[in-house]
C-alpha cells in the first residue's frame, strides 16, 4: 500500500477546506485534499447547490416570448452544466497548480487519529498527517414514509437539476426553504407543483406576515400548497407516483411524474468510521467541535455543513478563517465572533433575512418596534417599478430604547444586496435611525430603507 504524509489533510473539496488548503500550501506547509468524486471539486455550492440552483433560476427569466418550455428546460440544464463544470476545472487548478497541494480522488476513512486510508477501485493510499480537516459536507434527508425511497420517481434536490427533462408535475415534500425555491424555480418553467406541508403554514420559522407575503406570490404562480399535510405513503403507477396524504381528517392523494424530498439535509459522516480516530460526534449526526472549530482531538478539525452550523457556503468560508487563525495566526478568531449572519432565499422577488423575527424578539421581553411596508407602496424605490416587480415587502424589528437593528426580512427585488447592508450595520451598531436618514444612490433598492425605517408600524 502507497503511504503519504502531509502537514495537513482536508477530506472533501468544500469551500472551507478548499480554502484552507490553498491558505495553507501558499504557506508553504505540504498539504493533501481528499475528494471522493471529481465531479465534486470545488464542493456541494458550485456542483450541485447555489449556482446551479440559481442558474437555473435565472434562466427561467430569460425565456424568449414563445419558445417551447421543456426546451428551455434542457438547454437550461445543460448551459448550467457547462456553467459548474468550467468552475468546477478552476477550483481543481486552484490547488492543483501549487507545488505544496496534493488532490487524491477517492474515499477517505480514517484508520486512526493520525492517519486516513483513501480507496479508489483496487488501489490504497494511506495518508498520516499531523493536523486534519473534516470538510465533508451535508446529504439530502430522505423521510421514512412507506414506499418513498424505494419510489423510482423519487428525487433529491442533487438529482433534479441534473435532469434534462422537466416535469409536468411535481409534488414537493416540505416548504422550507429549500421546497420553495424548488418550487418557484420550476414553476417558472411551467411545471405544476404541488408542495406538501406537515405544519400549519409554509416557512414556519418566519413570522407570520412575512410566510403569508411569501404564500401570495407563489399563489399568484399558480404552485398549489396543502398545509397540515400527513404524508402517509407513495404509490407507483407506470409512469407515475400517487402520493397518499391526509388533510383535515379527510385521506387524499397527488399525482406527479416525479416527488421532491425537502426535508432538509444532514451532516456527511457515513463512511468516515470516525470512531478510529476517537472523534465523538453530536446527537444529530455531525461532527462535535468546539467555538475554535476543534473536535475532541486538538488536531482534528472540522468545518462546513458537516459541524452541523449554519448550512451556508459564506459560513463555510468564515470556518476557513477560524481554523487558519489557529493554525498560522493568533488563534483568536471563534464562532463566538459571527454576528448577524444573513441568508436569502431565490425565489421571485428574493427572500432575504437577518437576525431576529419579530416573534423571537418579542420573546426575549425587550421593547420592540417594528417598520413594515409593501414594496407596492413604498414611493422611495423605484427600481422594483424598473423592473416590473412590486410585490413583497420589507420589514425591520428594532430595539425600542437603543434603536438598534435587531433583525430584519425583505421580500423584494434585490433583496439578497439590500440584506448585507442591513447586516453590516447590524454589526457595526449602526442605528435604524442612521440608515434611515443615510444618503442612497437612485434609483436603488437600498434608498427604501429611507422610507420604510421611517414609519413605525407596530
Amino acid at each position: 500500500m502507497d503511504t503519504l504524509h502531509a502537514d495537513l489533510l482536508v477530506i472533501g473539496f468544500g469551500k472551507g477546506g478548499k480554502t484552507l488548503a490553498a491558505t495553507m500550501g501558499r504557506a508553504g506547509k505540504r498539504v493533501v485534499m481528499v475528494e471522493q468524486s471529481a465531479k465534486m471539486y470545488g464542493g456541494t455550492c458550485i456542483n450541485i447547490g447555489c449556482v446551479p440552483t440559481k442558474a437555473l433560476i435565472h434562466r427561467a427569466s430569460e425565456r424568449p416570448d414563445g419558445a417551447d418550455r421543456a426546451k428551455w428546460y434542457a438547454e437550461s440544464v445543460a448551459w448550467t452544466a457547462e456553467l459548474t463544470s468550467a468552475m468546477r476545472g478552476k477550483n481543481f487548478r486552484m490547488l492543483d497548480t501549487l507545488d505544496s497541494v496534493t488532490v487524491v480522488t477517492g474515499t477517505g476513512a480514517f484508520l486512526d487519529e493520525h492517519t486516513v486510508e483513501v480507496v479508489a477501485g483496487d488501489d490504497r493510499l494511506e495518508i498520516t498527517a499531523d493536523t486534519i480537516v473534516i470538510n465533508t459536507g451535508a446529504q439530502n434527508v430522505i423521510p421514512d414514509i412507506p414506499g418513498l425511497r424505494d419510489s423510482p420517481h423519487l428525487v433529491t434536490g442533487t438529482d433534479l437539476i441534473a435532469g434534462p427533462d422537466m416535469p409536468h408535475r411535481i409534488t414537493i415534500l416540505g416548504a422550507g426553504y429549500q421546497g420553495l425555491e424548488f418550487a418557484a424555480m420550476l414553476s417558472s418553467y411551467g411545471t405544476e407543483v404541488t408542495v406538501l406541508e406537515s405544519t400549519p403554514r409554509i416557512l414556519p420559522r418566519e413570522d407570520d406576515d412575512i410566510a403569508q407575503a411569501v404564500r401570495d406570490i407563489l399563489d399568484g404562480e399558480g404552485i398549489t400548497f396543502v398545509t397540515s399535510a400527513r404524508v402517509t405513503r407513495v404509490e407507483d403507477t407506470d409512469d407515475a407516483a400517487v402520493v397518499h396524504y391526509e388533510h383535515d381528517g379527510a385521506a387524499a392523494t397527488v399525482t406527479a411524474d416525479l416527488v421532491l424530498a425537502a426535508t432538509g439535509r444532514a451532516p456527511r459522516t457515513d463512511g468516515l468510521r470516525l470512531e478510529a480516530a476517537g472523534v465523538r460526534s453530536t446527537a444529530r449526526g455531525a461532527v462535535e467541535v468546539d467555538a475554535h472549530l476543534r473536535t475532541n482531538r486538538p488536531h482534528i478539525f472540522a468545518v462546513g455543513d458537516v459541524n452541523g452550523g449554519p448550512q451556508f457556503t459564506y459560513v463555510s468560508l468564515d470556518d476557513h478563517r477560524i481554523v487558519a487563525d489557529q493554525l498560522l495566526g493568533e488563534g483568536r478568531r471563534s464562532t463566538a465572533d459571527r454576528v448577524a449572519v444573513p441568508f436569502t432565499v431565490f425565489m421571485t422577488p428574493p427572500l432575504a433575512r437577518v437576525g431576529l423575527t419579530e416573534a423571537e424578539a418579542r420573546a426575549t421581553g425587550r421593547p420592540v418596534r417594528v417598520a413594515a411596508k409593501l414594496i407596492a407602496d413604498v414611493m422611495a424605490m423605484p427600481r422594483a417599478s424598473i423592473l416590473g416587480d412590486t410585490r413583497g415587502l420589507m420589514k425591520f424589528v428594532v430595539d425600542a430604547e437603543t434603536d438598534a437593528i435587531l433583525g430584519a426580512a425583505i421580500l423584494s427585488v434585490d433583496a439578497q444586496e439590500i440584506v448585507n447592508t442591513v447586516a453590516l450595520a447590524m454589526r457595526s451598531g449602526t442605528t435604524a435611525g442612521t440608515l434611515r436618514d443615510s444618503i442612497w444612490t437612485h434609483p436603488s433598492s437600498t434608498e427604501a430603507l429611507n422610507e420604510v425605517l421611517a414609519t413605525v408600524v407596530r
